[in-house]
């Protein structure tokens, strides 16, 4: 069964770390894309219904319900076997995680980044600890137990002693899912540019180095362990059962469709790109053309090991993929990165660490 991403790029603000096309659009433009949306999703030619939905963004959770219940709608597969929705902290009220739950959500990804006020302040986030954990119990009343919690591994002033704290929190809130990023440092940001340019706003001078964010990952594994909560992707932890069932499929190379600004899909062997700001989304639309930024054809013999690497359990390996990629597997071994078990291969430890570089093997 294929899945669907839906995006969503508006947003009550704009963090400093934030490097995806969403931010503070105009008010104006929601309904028009409400109706961009609703058009792409009207001419799909769906080759079967699917069983995941994903909700992104942006702050989707800002999305009004009945233009939530409309595009909904528009989807076919419902009650599918898990629908997400990321939502912004601080935000959630009982009459609004109820509507998500009549709506056919069943899953919330929290995007709390961090439980300590001194670093969510630096990022913009407007949330605190003791709301993000009334989210998470308003939630739970809602019948909504299905819970992520994000982390961002090294933000400005991020410490040890900080780092155990939203920690803390977690094994506090005992959710079944946690994701732990570590801080993306690019032109995309408004925080990774200041570090490019040796900057200081945005707290950039303190940002840990690489061996501390290291370090505080490597907790966070140990930490989430104990807690039953097992590594299942290099960000992705889970207690058993609770593996997120969407992004599985990007990570095995399953048909997934995007809908919306910058969204991908991958359907039929090909890849696709839709135009990556609000605005121009709409306006092919509105103008009658395709959103589709780029299309390619996509290459499952490299794409295997440069996306499903990245889960725990690695990847099968064939007599043709030990034909194409035999030497390299041999090497990465020898230097540590990956290790055999029977007829899979997967990343070491150490390879965890240096996945990208790792990656970059498969890419021909």
């Amino acid at each position: 069964m294929p899945g669907v991403y839906l995006s969503w790029p508006f947003c009550g603000q704009k963090c400093t770390y934030c490097n995806f096309a969403s931010g503070v659009l105009p008010r104006d433009l929601e309904p028009r894309y409400e109706a961009a949306l609703l058009a792409e999703l009207a001419a799909f030619p769906w080759p079967a219904p699917p069983d995941t939905l994903y909700l992104g963004g942006g702050s989707p959770s800002r999305i009004p319900i009945p233009t939530l219940q409309r595009l909904l709608a528009a989807i076919p597969g419902r009650p599918w076997l898990e629908a997400t929705l990321e939502a912004a902290p601080g935000e959630i009220t009982p009459g609004l995680a109820r509507s998500w739950h009549a709506a056919g959500i069943n899953r919330i990804s929290l995007g709390t980044q961090s439980f300590v006020e001194s670093e969510l302040r630096r990022t913009a986030r407007r949330h605190t600890p003791a709301s993000a954990a009334a989210d998470v119990a308003t939630l739970r009343a809602a019948a909504i137990a299905n819970i992520n919690l994000d982390l961002i591994c090294g933000l400005p002033g991020q410490t040890r002693d900080s780092w155990e704290t939203s920690l803390d929190w977690i094994a506090r809130l005992d959710v079944p899912h946690v994701s732990v990023y570590m801080l993306e440092i690019d032109e995309d940001s408004r925080l990774g540019l200041e570090i490019l340019n040796n900057g200081g706003r945005y707290g950039a001078a303190e940002v840990p180095s690489d061996d501390l964010q290291v370090e505080l990952y490597e907790r966070a594994v140990e930490r989430l362990r104990e807690l039953g909560i097992e590594r299942y992707e290099i960000s992705n932890f889970a207690r058993p059962g609770f593996e997120s069932r969407h992004n599985l499929k990007y990570w095995r190379l399953d048909d997934y469709a995007g809908f919306g600004a910058d969204a991908h899909s991958c359907l039929a062997g090909l890849r696709r790109q839709n135009a990556e700001s609000a605005q121009d989304y709409v306006a092919a639309l509105e103008a009658g053309r395709s959103p589709v930024l780029s299309e390619t054809p996509a290459d499952p013999a490299a794409e295997r090991f440069f996306v499903g690497l990245r889960l725990s359990s690695g990847v099968e390996v064939t007599d043709d993929d030990e034909a194409q990629f035999g030497e390299r597997f041999r090497n990465l071994t020898r230097d540590g990165l990956l290790e055999r078990a029977d007829t899979r291969v997967r990343l070491t430890p150490r390879g965890v660490l240096l996945s990208n570089e790792v990656f970059q093997e498969f890419l021909v």
